[in-house]
């Protein structure tokens, strides 16, 4: 497994080549990302073993989104069952997968427990357990220094996890090696990640801005929440699209291997 450096500027390929797949098979992955996110929705509202299990699936269900990027790259369309491709690996791939999320979910709700310590847990509550979230809670200062707290300390746990499922699933990695491997590789190519994250965000924001401009013109403001989620669903799928092209493009694979 060779580390590949990419110029900065393949951070927009990376956007481009997610958005051209995802159009391939738009109904295919908003689906997927939907099922996705209704599983860990679901499992979250179980009591206390909830909220860890579905942090814990998060890194196989990231994985699940790429290898049918993989399968839709090659003019094939990809079933549902592929969200469960990094439980489908063999018996030592799975139990590494299983390792990766139980660490994902203890980093997760490690970064929460400090950000509790700036707000009494408030941010955390609302996050994790779905607690009360007014706007009287989100402009109280502690709330938001501890959700500030909480995006700083996400952004290293990210980028341990970004390729981590991947090299773990496709090249037999162990998991802690794959975390090494998948944090140098994003900081070798920092700023191809950088316009990547940069490109997104832009896109995001004009696509919320549309939306607005559409309502505001149709003079219904009740249309925005009917426009925005599947709008936003579609957006969130593409961006997740694009997580395997960023991967292929900074581990050159071993010859015979995949992807």
């Amino acid at each position: 497994m060779k580390l590949q450096i990419v110029p900065a500027r393949q951070g927009v390929v990376w956007f481009q080549q997610g958005v051209r797949t995802f159009l391939k098979q738009p109904l295919a992955f908003t689906g997927l990302f939907f099922m996705f996110m209704a599983a860990v929705s679901a499992l979250s509202l179980l009591p206390v073993i909830g909220t860890p299990i579905a942090l814990a699936l998060l890194p196989a269900a990231t994985l699940g989104l790429m290898a049918a990027t993989e399968i839709a790259e090659q003019g094939q369309f990809p079933m549902p069952q592929v969200l469960l491709a990094g439980f489908r690996a063999g018996k030592e791939r799975l139990q590494s997968m299983v390792v990766l999320g139980v660490l994902y979910a203890v980093g997760f709700i490690l970064l929460m427990g400090i950000s509790a310590t700036v707000d009494g847990g408030q941010f955390a509550r609302v996050y994790l357990l779905g607690g009360e979230l007014s706007p009287e809670v989100v402009m109280q200062g502690d709330f938001q220094t501890a959700a500030l707290v909480a995006m700083v300390l996400y952004l290293p746990l990210s980028l341990l996890f970004w390729h981590a499922p991947a090299l773990v699933h496709w090249h037999g990695i162990s998991p802690v090696k794959s975390l090494f491997f998948s944090a140098v590789a994003c900081l070798r190519n920092f700023w191809a990640f950088t316009v990547f994250g940069l490109v997104w965000m832009a896109a995001f924001l004009g696509v919320a801005t549309a939306v607005a401009v559409l309502v505001s013109l149709l003079g219904n403001v009740e249309l925005i929440n009917v426009i925005l989620f599947p709008v936003g669903l579609a957006m969130a799928a593409m961006f997740f699209t694009s997580f395997y092209f960023t991967f292929r493009d900074c581990f050159q694979a071993p010859a015979g291997d995949t992807p």
